[in-house]
Formats: structure tokens, C-alpha cells, sequence
């Protein structure tokens, strides 16, 4: 232990010692540096005042609770609104995005679309079937895609129709 602290103490004596050197160039190449002139600072740019501009036909207070407040007789009065009594088909059990279009299939006159769901198994549909969890109704089957109108909240207690569509799927998906 005693060697260690000898050793420790040398150590530092050493550099101690280093630093005792002549340093008469650095205080020359400082002395140098501040005689130089100094650069001049450019101003501050001058900070144009704000111009408020006003919208015309805007008058309607944004932040005002009556706007967000839902338009009852608009729903009312020949809005769109989902049947209650309807009886759910099996494929509005899925959520859209969860449903494949596999292929389609004649039969007499009518085009079917083959939809596979979530868990492998594949499902017919025609134009008038429902599937998808906003009322999708299918209004239309072609060779490669199904077309459904839905009935989508449209965020003021009310609905609104959307049209939508399940294109068919070009690459084979397998479950992992």
C-alpha cells in the first residue's frame, strides 16, 4: 500500500512540475489577438408590425358551443338513418378493413364476390348483401372489387352515406 502512495505522489509531482514552462508564445499570440480592430455587429433587423387582415363572411365565432351543437331537425327531416328493425347479416361482424375479396362467382345471373374473413374462411356476397360494421350495403360486384355504400356518424349525432370499397386481393395472404 505504501508503494502505491509513493508512486500516486511522483505522479503528481511530475505534473505539477510540467506545468512550470516558459509561456511566453501563447501570451504573445493572445496579446496579438486582442490588438486586432474589432468586426462590427450587424443591427438587429427592424420587426415589421403584425397587420391583422379579417375574412370577409367570417363573422361566426369558431369557439362558439351553438355551431357544435347537433342539427336535430336536419336528421330528422329526411336525413339518412340506419334501420333498427334490420336483421344483421354475419359479415358486419368484421370490421371492413379485416375482409378480403378473393374472387368472384357466377351463378344464373348474378355475380358473386368471394370474401374471405379474418380467420380463413371464404364468404359470398351479392349487391344487396351487408357486411362491415358501419351498414355497409353492397350496391355493386365486379370482377375486381365490391362496392357498398355505409352509413358513417357524421359527428353531429347524425349519419352520412360513404361509399366505399374492397378491391381484390392480388397476393395471397397466409396467417402467421
Amino acid at each position: 500500500m505504501n508503494l502505491h502512495k509513493c508512486l500516486a505522489a511522483c505522479g503528481l509531482l511530475l505534473s505539477v512540475a510540467a506545468c512550470g514552462k516558459d509561456n511566453a508564445d501563447l501570451d504573445a499570440y493572445m496579446a496579438s489577438v486582442k490588438a486586432r480592430p474589432a468586426t462590427p455587429i450587424e443591427p438587429i433587423p427592424e420587426i415589421k408590425p403584425y397587420v391583422r387582415f379579417i375574412y370577409p363572411g367570417h363573422e361566426i365565432d369558431p369557439f362558439d358551443a351553438k355551431i357544435l351543437a347537433p342539427d336535430k331537425g336536419a336528421s330528422q327531416a329526411g336525413g339518412v338513418v340506419p334501420d333498427p328493425n334490420r336483421v344483421h347479416e354475419f359479415l358486419e361482424g368484421f370490421p371492413l378493413d379485416g375482409l378480403r375479396m378473393v374472387g368472384t362467382v357466377n351463378q344464373g345471373k348474378d355475380l358473386w364476390a368471394l370474401i374471405r374473413i379474418p380467420d380463413g374462411a371464404v364468404h359470398r356476397v351479392r349487391a344487396g348483401n351487408y357486411l362491415g360494421k358501419n351498414n355497409g350495403k353492397v350496391t355493386k360486384v365486379e370482377e375486381t372489387s365490391v362496392t357498398l355504400q355505409e352509413l358513417v356518424e357524421n359527428g353531429f349525432g347524425g349519419y352520412k352515406e360513404q361509399e366505399n370499397s374492397i378491391a381484390l386481393s392480388d397476393k395471397d395472404e397466409k396467417k402467421k
